[in-house]
């Protein structure tokens, strides 16, 4: 499995990274042991998590995935040989039973990083991120920004200052940002550099075939400042996979059973979609693959976040990091791109 530096640490974290948000949901404990048994015997060593999880957040699950990973971590004994992500939640997205509605202020950033230590079952995490804003800004699916004169928004300095502190304690390694933007990026990597405090090491952000928003603006920053993406939705909630074309609606798949799942189901995103898996059976390639493949193939990106219900689709996912697209094909795909332009912001 090909490693690349996590930033500018001295970290190196696998290619593929296991994501874990069905846990809890989608998959049950035993299926999360089996899943980080394969994934870490492929050479996988980068677990994504997140206090929220499973998605979609309910009360009643909450935790349950970093629970899952906690007690596997407990019963394999490999904590020092992975780096272990989790992310602290900002306001919104109905998760008012979350701390009474989750801020990133200082007291909310140390009540959440406690919690996730104490579910995971270690001492520290090696990357903790901060997983969308406490502002108005345009993410999850909006392009555009819209100013919010009613807004409350949590300073970006008060919420570095936390994590520094969290830093120092040695309670987390470094620092990460998802769903962020340019503006966000900057003035974390300013007030890191005014005040000598821990410096972004990546941006976890939807990044696919379907959805390129993070080559706008985002990508440069990932080139000169160090703050490489940590893909996530690299197949677009399976829709890439083709599985939900020609009306179908697999049982059990995501978007069937979850209806608030819609950025990625648009008449425009199964055209697109059509093409592509058109393309990928034209070079002998299933259409997960070769979508899993161009976002390996991305300079800018650190590692591509993966997910599975089934050890089929892990296993598929995986092999994803073995694949070279050739010049034509990723011309190809360019071509593609080209005429379906950001089909999923």
């Amino acid at each position: 499995m090909q490693t690349r530096k996590l930033g500018n640490t001295d970290i190196d974290v696998s290619l593929i990274c296991l994501g874990t948000m069905t846990w809890g949901e989608q998959n049950t404990e035993q299926e999360a042991f089996e899943q980080l048994d394969y994934a870490t015997g492929a050479g996988i060593n980068f677990i994504d998590a997140a206090e929220m999880y499973p998605v979609p957040p309910r009360a009643e699950t909450q935790g349950l995935t970093e629970t899952y990973l906690g007690n596997w971590l407990a019963s394999r004994g490999k904590r020092d040989d992975l780096v272990i992500a989790s992310k602290v939640a900002g306001p919104g997205n109905g998760l008012g039973y979350l701390r009474g509605g989750p801020r990133l202020t200082r007291d909310h950033i140390r009540e959440a990083c406690e919690s996730s230590l104490k579910r995971l079952q270690t001492d520290y995490i090696d990357l903790y991120q901060v997983h969308w804003p406490d502002r108005s800004a345009n993410f999850f699916g909006k392009l555009g920004y819209v100013r919010n004169p009613s807004e409350t928004m949590t300073p970006i300095e008060e919420t570095l200052g936390a994590l520094d502190e969290l830093v120092k304690e040695g309670k987390i390694r470094h620092v990460g940002l998802s769903n962020e933007t340019p503006w966000g990026t900057m003035e974390y990597l300013r007030l890191s550099r005014e005040n000598g405090w821990p410096r972004v090491v990546s941006i976890q952000n939807p990044y696919s075939l379907l959805n390129r928003s993070f080559e706008s603006g985002l990508a440069e920053f990932a080139h000169r400042e160090g703050t490489g993406l940590l893909a996530y939705s690299p197949l677009a909630f399976g829709m890439l996979t083709g599985k939900y074309l020609g009306g179908k609606w697999p049982e059990k798949a995501r978007l069937t059973l979850y209806e608030r799942f819609s950025r990625y189901t648009g008449e425009h995103a199964a055209d697109a979609t059509r093409a592509y898996c058109e393309l990928a059976h034209q070079n002998g390639l299933s259409p997960a693959q070769m979508a899993l493949a161009w976002v390996n193939s991305r300079e800018f990106v650190t590692s591509n976040i993966i997910g599975a219900t089934s050890m089929e689709q892990l296993k598929e996912n995986i092999g994803s990091a073995e694949i070279n697209l050739s010049q034509d094909l990723v011309a190809a795909i360019e071509a593609i791109h080209a005429e379906f332009t950001y089909p999923c912001p």
